[in-house]
């Protein structure tokens, strides 16, 4: 959709048509929904100014990236949003050139901008990168290490701040927007460059510093003032629903040739009355109904997410040694609950990962115990303090993995594949899974009292209930849940027992099943024993095949010179697409019944 040599009263027409266009997809087959309605008019902004197929277009976590979308050529693709083999709900490049990089994690933006800014500037081009990012995505470190950088290079980088929380009192605000508007001009700022000049070659030092000094006197009456110590110039608060004055602004910062900040302040949810403010359950959303915002209900069974929170909740009443921590997802991982319970004791650290491992790391050393709850996907984000302030020490911090395994439609930037593989070589840690609701509070429970840095994982949804009763964990031991008559084993670890269970089911034969409960440390008397009555094993677990479960039993096999046949069900060294979890399981073959086809 064209843009360009609109009239104001065109791209009002414009913008209302692709909120009505997203509110009747997301409303039927859900998605991204408050963020990405707050950014229409700024991303109309950014494709009147500049050019999406030769700019490098930057969205930050890109969530808001919908109405880009929509304006580069995937109109009617829309209806097929988040869905199997349909439209990514991130930027993703192989579906536009106008989408210039993968995205799913936040905080990354900058830095990517400044990486195009450099090859830009090598390849003497004329492109500007624009860079989209909400004020949540400021509160991780990276943001500012590539804002020092930007700042020191002084390449034009254009960044728009879209942000929808922070709070500006209205006359600093009124004040700081005209100032900022009228010092970036191309004429004020024309007129300050000659008078800088000047000021050092022909005045005395004293007067030199008296001009510095009223500048930054200048500086303190606008919110800006942390990006221009930085050196980087910032425009702003601008109204990022006034079409006209984000085009105006846009105009103004694409022509000064440097980095600048546009602070742009937006309502989430604009346009659709139900979901404008900070409502976070309109973030991402499933089907609602339009007239009155209420969310399609489904039948589905208890979330293991909110076994966690009970279980979690149950320990740390009987315990005031429980502290915890998330990142920026307090509801998403069930601590929104205790941190309403236990104000003192939980804490969502914002998007700081590696801040929230390397703190509880620190009151771990001061006798308390630690969760660290996080989705599998974000956690790699913290790996270095994993290593480093975690298990170096060997502190009995607990890392409480959410949304283990396949997650459905965020796809390959969320799938929860690798945490066994890159946790698993670390030494004194320990990994072990639950396989249903009711060991999942055993594991809560045990990882108490457990002394070292452990990790446990649960998935997205609901287990598969097992109907197996379990004693509880011990360290190391895995439990057999059945015996079999012929020569095969099951093997499965955590949500993935239950397919294992499923798969046996379907099968003529009678298989033995063993819940492996504990990837490091094996449980090796129990696994040389079975290879004396099986010698046809099968690995089930969610989890990537590349340094998994099954590469953890192989390991101890080729040690102990012990041969069976062994297969692994895990993923392939691939990343994995987005859409329904079960369309996904099917498009690898992970379903019980395609299962049971591959074991015959």
């Amino acid at each position: 959709m064209e843009v360009k040599n609109k009239s104001l009263e065109e791209l009002e027409d414009i913008s209302q048509k692709i909120r009505d266009r997203i509110i009747d997809v997301v409303s039927r087959k859900g998605g991204h929904f408050s963020s990405t309605l707050g950014a229409v008019e700024l991303t109309i902004g950014m494709h009147y100014i500049f050019d999406a197929y030769k700019d490098p277009f930057i969205f930050d976590v890109s969530h808001q990236c919908y109405p880009h979308k929509l304006l580069t050529g995937r109109w009617e693709e829309f209806e097929t949003i988040r869905q199997f083999e349909g439209l990514s709900g991130f930027t993703k490049p192989n579906e536009s050139v106008a989408d210039y990089f993968v995205a799913g994690h936040s905080s990354t933006s900058i830095s990517l901008a400044v990486g195009a800014a450099k090859s830009i500037q090598l390849k003497k081009e004329d492109r500007t990168p624009v860079v989209m990012i909400g004020d949540g995505s400021m509160t991780a470190g990276m943001v500012y290490e590539a804002l020092n950088e930007l700042g020191d290079l002084k390449l034009p980088v254009v960044i728009i701040l879209n942000d929808n929380e922070m709070s500006i009192a209205k006359p600093i605000g009124a004040i700081s927007k005209y100032l900022s508007k009228l010092l970036a001009g191309k004429y004020y700022q024309g007129f300050k460059g000659k008078v800088d000049s000047f000021i050092k070659k022909n005045m005395p030092e004293g007067t030199t510093y008296i001009a510095k000094r009223m500048e930054e006197a200048m500086k303190l009456i606008t919110p800006g003032i942390l990006f221009e110590e930085m050196g980087i110039d910032y425009i702003g608060p601008i109204d990022g629903h006034n079409l006209e004055e984000v085009i105006d602004t846009l105009e103004i910062a694409k022509a000064m040739k440097k980095p600048v900040i546009v602070h742009a302040r937006t309502v989430k949810g604009k346009g659709y009355k139900v979901a404008e403010g900070q409502h976070e359950h309109w973030h991402g959303v499933g089907p609602f109904n339009v007239e009155d915002g209420a969310f399609v209900k489904k039948e589905a069974p208890k979330a293991a997410t909110a076994v966690f929170a009970e279980a979690l909740t149950n320990l740390a009443c009987k315990h005031e040694n429980v502290v915890g921590v998330t990142a920026a997802m307090p509801s998403g991982t069930g601590i929104n609950k205790l941190m309403d319970a236990f104000p003192d004791r939980f804490w969502d650290v914002a998007i700081a990962e590696q801040h929230a491992v390397t703190s509880m790391a620190a009151m771990a050393k001061e006798g308390f115990k630690p969760f660290i709850t996080i989705y599998s996907t974000f956690l790699q984000r913290g790996f270095d303090q994993i290593i480093h302030d975690v298990c170096l020490m060997g502190l009995p911090v607990v890392f409480a993995i959410d949304r283990a395994g396949i997650v459905g439609n965020d796809g390959e930037t969320h799938q929860g594949a690798f945490d066994i593989s890159y946790l698993r070589f670390i030494p004194n840690m320990v990994l072990f899974a639950p396989r249903d609701n009711e060991t999942l509070h055993q594991a809560i429970d045990f990882a108490y009292i457990l002394d070292k840095p452990c990790a446990i994982r649960y998935p997205r949804g609901a287990f598969i209930e097992t109907n197996y009763k379990s004693e509880g964990f011990k360290l190391g031991k895995a439990e057999l849940l059945k015996d079999g008559s012929s020569k095969k084993l099951f093997i499965g670890y955590g949500a993935a027992v239950g397919r294992a269970c499923k798969t046996e089911a379907l099968h003529e034969e009678d298989i033995a099943v063993l819940d492996l409960r504990f990837v490091k440390p094996l449980d090796k008397e129990t696994l040389k024993d079975l290879a004396c009555k099986y010698d046809d094993w099968y690995v089930f677990s969610d989890s990537q095949k590349q340094g998994g479960v099954g590469s953890a039993i192989l390991e101890f096999l080729n040690e102990e010179k012990i041969c069976v046949k062994l297969t692994s069900f895990e993923y392939e060294d691939d990343f994995i697409e987005h859409g329904d979890t079960k369309k996904i399981e099917e498009s690898i073959g992970l379903l019980p019944e395609q299962l049971v086809q591959k074991v015959i």
